[in-house]
């Protein structure tokens, strides 16, 4: 079971109110709800607050987090998009009522639900300023008081704001740039690490700054999307190369446009040129596969293609 709490804040009764984050919200659900082949994913419980009658409060907010991590889940993912607060004592989740920041819903105590969840994984996202300060054991402390199957993911450090730009969040629009295949390995898995190292590289070190906190012993999987290459292909590489040093002899019988074309061999080449564009083979002594064929050259695994070697020759993909 993977439920997910997707909660977009835009409507404040007495504070400037915002403009994305319902928007988030509703890309968040969408993207969150089916893997890239339609399947189901994630059953998605959406709540939001768009004007004076569909407000969202405190205690609401409070009990549909409880609710959320109440279960033995494999997965419990709660998304946050709206006002942020930080004062003396922590951090805090402003909804709608909220007048004074530390009347809205403590960070802490969401940690406090997250941490006593019997759910195998809890996730915890929040695009909201401040946000980097969720986890701490106080505002003026880095150490982090997270227990054993959460992570954290936020958009902002303690100190920064989190940016709205064209009507999105900039972290929730990198977010779900990953979701949808920018943060994929090669079998279509995403997850919460991989998602972290595409917002991070995504910002440059002036912008708002992402924080990643987690305490798993293996990371799970968010969301699965077409692979790059065929899983059937991708293991061909062992056959390939049956030792991971050794060097692939290549002639001009490989390339179908030489004036002697092999047919198994032109369709072993085209395989290891599928290889080569995704990172997992380089010719030697050539800039291109077309010329190591054509000048008898040889091709090699990169390190990126011994990974994924030793993952098919450990049966771990």
């Amino acid at each position: 079971m993977r439920k997910a709490l997707v909660v977009g804040v835009d409507y404040y009764d007495t504070i400037n109110g915002l403009f994305g984050c319902v928007n988030d919200a509703y890309a968040m659900k969408s993207v969150l709800d089916r893997h890239s082949d339609g399947t189901k994913n994630f059953d998605v419980n959406i709540e939001i607050a768009t004007g004076p009658k569909a407000r969202i409060e405190r205690k609401e907010l409070k009990n549909k987090v409880e609710e959320l991590f109440r279960d033995k889940s494999d997965i419990a993912l709660f998304y946050f998009s709206g006002h942020g607060y930080i004062e003396s004592t922590g951090g805090y989740l402003i909804t709608s009522e909220c007048k004074d920041g530390d009347d809205g819903l403590p960070m802490n105590e969401l940690l406090q639900i997250a941490n006593s969840s019997p759910a195998r994984n809890k996730i915890i996202i929040l695009d909201c300023c401040h946000s980097g300060v969720a986890g701490n054991s106080s505002p003026n402390e880095d150490k982090a008081i997270i227990k054993e199957g959460i992570t954290i993911l936020t958009a902002s450090s303690a100190e920064q704001y989190a940016i709205e730009e064209k009507g999105s969040g900039v972290f929730t629009t990198l977010f779900i740039d990953a979701m949808n295949g920018g943060a994929s390995n090669l079998v279509g898995d995403i997850t919460p690490g991989s998602i972290y190292a595409h917002i991070d590289q995504s910002l440059g070190s002036w912008e708002q700054r992402p924080i990643f906190k987690t305490n798993v012993t293996t990371f799970t999987t968010l969301r699965k999307v077409q692979p790059p290459i065929e899983l059937s292909d991708l293991k061909m590489i062992t056959e390939l190369f049956p030792k991971k040093g050794q060097e692939f002899q290549l002639d001009p019988s490989f390339e179908p446009e030489s004036n002697s074309p092999d047919d198994d061999n032109t369709e072993k080449f085209a395989l290891l040129q599928k290889f080569n564009r995704i990172n997992l083979v380089v010719p030697v002594g050539a800039k291109h596969m077309y010329f190591a064929a054509m000048e008898s050259k040889s091709c090699k695994l990169t390190i990126l293609g011994e990974h994924y070697w030793d993952l098919i020759t450990k049966e771990r993909i």
